[in-house]
């Protein structure tokens, strides 16, 4: 054999080892994936298994138990309160049917100093001046007095496109922070927890002039969030402290629509 036919030979043979080898790596590495993959099948199966078993016994042992709601609690009377309705008019008492009630609105007078009576009487004269459109349901002075101007059957001008479907509380401030004296703020949190179990609202219903037009009102719930948190937080403990569980039956103080008389907080 010539010494080309040799290498050609030797070449050839090496090629033919090569392949061989390759080969069996590749048949090694098959089998030994195969393995795994059987392993890792076996694995799922077995924890899948056992939660099922796990789900089995567990429904055999634990009786399924139905949730049952927390009965709600509702506060039966307001604080006592004046009833001194506007008289019906373009500008203060439209007369409109609020037939719906979603939300209670917060307002504060922006006229540190003034009274309850002063800010009922503004809204009558309205009628006479016919300056502007403003009113609400309910005014709370600085002694925590309590005056109703509009019947909560009626739309009050108070909070813009929102009249149509809230009661709104105007309250009184003695200066210029907006911040409201503990007398005014106590009946604000009772009038608040009352109207809420009168019209069957939650915390959340209850909203600031702020949060309906951006409007910097109630000043000192606008410029101090966490006072807002704090007021809705004395709510809800109202409530649950002087709440009483309503059941079919309750009856709820409800407002005085007449035309003027005075009702005590029982």
């Amino acid at each position: 054999m010539h010494d080309s036919e040799r290498k050609e030979q030797t070449e050839y043979e090496s090629k033919q080892a090569t392949q061989r080898a390759v080969r069996r790596r590749f048949l090694r590495q098959q089998t030994a994936f195969q393995a795994v993959f059987a392993l890792a099948c076996i694995a799922i199966l077995s924890v899948a298994t056992c939660q099922v078993i796990r789900f089995i016994k567990s429904r055999e042992t634990k009786p399924v138990v139905e949730e049952v709601p927390i009965p709600q609690k509702i506060v039966l009377f307001p604080p006592e309160y004046d009833v001194q309705l506007l008289s019906v008019n373009a500008y203060s008492r439209p007369g409109e049917p609020l037939e719906r009630v979603n939300g209670v609105v917060v307002h504060y007078t922006a006229n540190p100093g003034t009274t309850a009576q002063q800010n009922r009487d503004y809204f009558e004269g309205l009628s006479l001046s016919q300056e502007t459109y403003a009113s609400s349901h309910f005014v709370i002075g600085l002694e925590g007095e309590l005056i109703q101007c509009i019947p909560s059957s009626e739309i009050a001008y108070a909070s813009n496109e929102r009249n149509e479907d809230t009661i709104a509380i105007e309250c009184c401030i003695p200066d210029e922070t907006g911040k409201f004296t503990e007398a005014t703020y106590q009946t604000l949190v009772h009038l608040t927890a009352w109207l809420m179990g009168n019209f069957d609202l939650e915390i959340d219903d209850v909203i600031r002039h702020y949060d309906v037009t951006g409007k910097n009102c109630p000043k000192y719930f606008v410029e101090y969030p966490s006072a807002w948190i704090t007021f809705q937080s004395d709510v809800c403990n109202y409530i649950e402290t002087y709440g009483t569980v309503e059941t079919e039956g309750t009856e709820i103080g409800l407002p005085n629509e007449g035309e003027s008389s005075t009702i005590n907080a029982n």
